[in-house]
């Protein structure tokens, strides 16, 4: 199938048959939850037990985020910067940045934000957003000018600095009271205090189980229309309650008989349960869809070896790990480009093997000639998110056939999403390789893919150390033109797989579902709940 299909498989998707009669599991309502107040429950994709949205890139946590903080530009559905929390001005130099804060931001807690509050967060931001680490490499200085003017000056131009701060991921900038963003990049928050159009209830909180949402009454939306990430956040719900059901099939039950109102992401074996229902639509509200791959730990045996990492790569079939992954072809395609098929930087140099069935002879070779001696390879397996449960048992048996001894180990997500920032030997409560998944748009260039970061121990999970790829970067921030940066992109690309900084494993679409009397959800990729009614 192509990747034009794919997007535009289930845009829209309203079913048609008759209800199926099913049993849920009986839903208790958090503490404080009032039966006259209008409630959305959600089922998202993962549980909650990371809140830090800035030591993280986990998607349950970003999205959390989004739910308490705001930040002072956006992309909108065009990629385009807009203002959101600030307005922005560049010298004629493209050295200086002004930004200014719009009147009447408060968070959480009643104090106004300041100027002060997002210095303190962005410098936080900076030190563990890829992105942000490129633009502080070349920051002179970052200073509230008064409290509501911020003043950005640069010792070199970055012309993607705009684009940067306005992603919508994978770290987004979010800005929060400068006391805790003056908390270490390295240690968790405490609190988690936002001038979002949310507030968290901490009270109501059980971590894995349920996080509860209530409506921020002094926000102040923006006059826009709602676009993506940017415009006016207008809240029409007073609560938002995330609920942990691990087990698919009970979840789909919950949403068919009215308990719940929406499921973030439905396996499509269970398709046709929902479709069968007239209270509930099924369709996918995210474009361009995901990418699977696979993370190595560079730090470690066996994996600190090129020719170790080469035979991992090679060991792998993407239609294998897709079709196990998603089942219905319609929904997937293989796809070796490292930015997303169908995006501007699209290349799929190097990605041969994973295209055609992969080359377990050609891993073999590579093991032999590295002197593998069959040390076991650590692979986590996520038992609890439907789209990152088939990957780690394909890739283990993928891996063992061409030579590698595996020892997959169990757990739940957000266990995973810990571990997998422990830095110590694999058998020492450490790893070797996971699976994950981004959203094209948080992949579509060396600015934002968080993956392609040779900073060693500075750079994310797996950390390797690789001034040519740094270099590759820079070439590509130095570009003027389309063609320029697709050339530095095609370099990017060769070079990321030759070193197999990550294994691409190919695209998917991840269908949703609500209930009908949920309206007015905006098309984005990442699900958000202002804008949202609930009739």
């Amino acid at each position: 199938m192509t990747i034009d299909n794919l997007k535009s498989r289930f845009v829209h998707k309203w079913p048609t048959a008759a209800a199926v009669a099913l049993s849920a599991a009986a839903l208790t309502l958090p503490l404080g939850v009032k039966a006259e107040e209008n409630t959305i429950t959600a089922v998202m994709h993962s549980s909650l037990r990371v809140l830090d949205p800035i030591i993280t890139t986990a998607h349950i946590t970003r999205n959390h985020g989004y739910m308490i903080y705001d930040v002072l530009l956006a992309s909108d559905e065009e990629f385009n910067p807009q203002p959101q929390m600030a307005d922005w001005e560049v010298s004629d130099d493209g050295l200086t940045y002004t930004f200014t804060l719009r009147e009447g931001l408060l968070f959480h807690d009643g104090e106004p934000v300041t100027a002060e509050d997002a210095v303190a967060s962005l410098e936080r931001w900076g030190e563990r957003d890829s992105g942000g680490q490129l633009i502080f490499d070349v920051t002179d200085r970052l200073e509230a000018s008064d409290d509501r003017t911020i003043s950005w000056t640069l010792t070199e131009p970055f012309p993607p600095l705009i684009d940067t701060l306005a992603k919508q991921s994978a770290v987004p900038p979010f800005i929060m009271p400068a006391r805790i963003a003056a908390t270490s990049s390295d240690s968790s928050i405490s609190e988690h205090i936002g001038s979002g159009p949310f507030r968290f209830v901490a009270e109501e909180y059980e971590p894995g189980v349920s996080v509860t949402y209530a409506k921020f009454e002094e926000y102040v939306p923006r006059d826009e229309e709602p676009s993506w990430m940017a415009g006016g956040k207008v809240v029409h719900v007073d609560r938002v309650v995330w609920t942990s059901m691990p087990d698919a099939q009970t979840a789909v039950n919950a949403l068919v008989s009215g308990e719940i109102d929406y499921i973030e992401q439905v396996q499509v074996d269970l398709l046709p349960i929902l479709e069968s229902s007239p209270d509930v639509i099924v369709e996918n509200r995210d474009p361009l869809g995901y990418q699977t791959m696979g993370r190595l730990n560079f730090k470690h045996p066996p994996f600190d070896d090129k020719r170790i990492r080469q035979a991992a790569l090679k060991a792998m079939n993407q239609e294998d790990v897709l079709a196990a992954m998603m089942g219905d072809p319609d929904y997937y395609d293989v796809c070796g480009a490292i930015f997303g098929c169908g995006t501007p930087l699209a290349d799929d140099t190097g990605s041969e093997s994973l295209l055609n069935g992969g080359d377990p002879e050609g891993a073999r070779q590579l093991l032999e000639e590295a002197g593998y001696d069959g040390t076991p390879i650590v692979l986590m397996q996520p038992t609890d998110v439907s789209s990152l449960t088939a990957q780690p048992v394909v890739a283990a048996q993928a891996l063992r056939n061409a030579g590698f001894t595996v020892d997959m180990q169990p757990m739940d997500w957000q266990t995973l999403v810990n571990r997998r920032a422990s830095m110590a030997a694999p058998d020492e409560g450490g790893w070797n390789v996971f699976f994950t998944n981004w959203m094209v748009p948080e992949i579509t260039s060396p600015l934002i893919n968080v993956m392609l970061n040779g900073r060693g121990e500075d750079g994310w999970f797996g950390w390797p150390e690789d001034e040519e790829l740094e270099a590759l970067r820079a070439e590509f921030i130095a570009a003027e033109t389309l063609e320029e940066q697709q050339e530095a992109a095609r370099k990017l690309q060769a070079h990321t797989l030759e070193e197999v900084i990550y294994i691409p494993l190919g695209q998917y679409m991840m269908p949703q579902a609500r209930r009908d009397n949920i309206t007015d959800m905006i098309p984005a990729p990442v699900p958000v709940f202002w804008n949202i009614q609930k009739q």
